[in-house]
């Protein structure tokens, strides 16, 4: 199965269970994997045989800029959700990170990695 893949896509959100998580934004990094058929939009060399990167993008910023959520795999669910409303998508890989989650100690990030497909 060929792939899009998009990495550390960064938004501002107000994702936590926190009272200050729910009011004061934090960093969200995104990564996607969609898996899609990308032969018809190669050999035609047409954008409208695939996914249009610009529109995932401002789809996902929508989403974690415009939404909120207690838990990141909410966000996560909600994302690969969204992007499995395009048919040609069969399945979609959503990593959340919280590099600024509210604990105590040293991390590069907390994160959660879902994967879904049409079939669900």
């Amino acid at each position: 199965m060929d792939k899009i893949i998009a990495k550390a896509m960064k938004f501002k959100g107000c994702h936590g269970v926190m009272a200050q998580e729910r009011t004061a934004p934090q960093e969200f990094w995104i990564d996607l994997e969609l898996d899609l058929d990308l032969r018809p939009a190669a050999i035609k060399d047409d954008l409208k045989l695939t996914i249009d990167y610009n529109q995932i993008f401002h789809m996902v910023r929508k989403i974690v800029e415009n939404e909120s959520y207690n838990l990141i795999e909410a966000l996560a669910e909600k994302i690969a959700q969204t992007i499995l409303e395009y048919s040609s998508v069969s399945s979609v890989q959503v990593t959340v990170y919280k590099p600024n989650a509210p604990v105590e100690g040293i991390f590069d990030y907390f994160a959660v990695k879902i994967r879904r497909s049409q079939d669900k």
